[in-house]
C-alpha cells in the first residue's frame, strides 16, 4: 500500500486531503486582508504517508517594504536578503525561519512579486493526526489538544515544520507536502488586537484571532478593541 500511494498522480493525492486547495489569487492580497480570512482555514502537511492537519486560529499580519510607513517589525523591511527571498517571490509559498537556533515559525507570503507583505500563522487547533503531533511536541498523551499547537513555534513543532525541509514550498499546489484548505469551517468572531513578541510597531492592529478559542496562544493577552469582524 505505501508504494500505491507513492505513485499516486497530484490529483489522486488532493482527493485524500480534507476540504479544497486554496488558490494562488486567494493570497495575493495585502496581508491584514488574507490574516483574518485565513481563520478557520486548515494547514494540511502530508509527511511520511500521514496526513497532520490544523484548524489556522490566530494569525499576524506583516506589510512589505512598499508600505507607507513601512512596517519595522517585518522581516522584509530592510529588503531582499539571502534569509528572506521567499517573501519577495510570488504569492502562496511558506516562509520558515529559524528562531534560538533550535524552533522555527512559518509565514505564508502575500501580495504581488516584489511586495513581500505575509502572514504569520501564530496557532492551530489540532484536527487530524493529533497523536502524531503530540508525540511531536514531545509531551504526554493526555495533553490538552489546546496546548499542542498554541504558539508560532509549537504549531512548527506539532506540523513537522522545518526551514530546511519546507521553506519555499507552494501550499497552492495539489502536488506540494504542505498546503492551505478551506473545509467550509464557518468562522465566529474574530478579535483583533496589536501583534504580540516584537518591539517595533507594537500598536499596530494586525493580530487577528478567533474569539474565545482556546487554541489561541498567550489567551490573557487578548484583549481586543475590535470584535465581531466577519470577512
Amino acid at each position: 500500500m505505501e508504494e500505491i500511494a507513492h505513485i499516486r498522480k497530484p490529483k489522486e493525492i488532493d482527493q485524500c486531503l480534507p476540504g479544497r486547495l486554496l488558490p494562488r489569487a486567494y493570497f495575493e492580497r495585502s496581508p491584514e486582508i488574507v490574516a483574518p480570512r485565513l481563520l478557520g482555514k486548515l494547514l494540511v502537511h502530508r509527511i511520511g504517508g500521514k496526513v497532520l492537519a490544523g484548524r489556522i486560529v490566530e494569525a499576524e499580519a506583516y506589510l512589505g517594504p512598499h508600505n507607507r510607513p513601512p512596517d519595522p517589525a517585518a522581516h522584509s523591511h530592510r529588503g531582499p536578503t539571502a534569509r528572506n527571498e521567499v517573501l519577495f517571490g510570488p504569492a502562496g509559498h511558506a516562509y520558515v525561519y529559524s528562531i534560538y537556533g533550535r524552533y522555527f515559525c512559518m509565514n505564508i507570503s502575500c501580495e504581488a512579486v516584489g511586495l513581500a507583505g505575509c502572514v504569520l500563522l501564530r496557532a492551530l487547533e489540532p484536527v487530524i493526526g493529533i497523536e502524531m503531533m503530540t508525540i511531536n511536541r514531545g509531551l504526554k498523551e493526555s495533553t490538552a489538544a489546546h496546548r499542542i499547537a498554541s504558539g508560532p513555534s509549537r504549531l512548527c513543532l506539532a506540523m513537522g515544520l522545518t526551514r530546511p525541509e519546507h521553506n519555499g514550498l507552494d501550499l497552492t499546489s495539489g502536488g506540494s507536502p504542505l498546503q492551505v484548505r478551506d473545509d467550509g469551517f464557518k468562522r465566529i468572531e474574530i478579535v483583533v488586537t496589536p501583534r504580540i513578541g516584537i518591539k517595533s510597531a507594537t500598536d499596530w492592529p494586525l493580530r487577528f484571532a478567533l474569539k474565545e478559542h482556546r487554541c489561541v496562544s498567550g489567551p490573557k493577552r487578548m484583549m481586543s478593541f475590535a470584535t465581531g469582524v466577519h470577512l
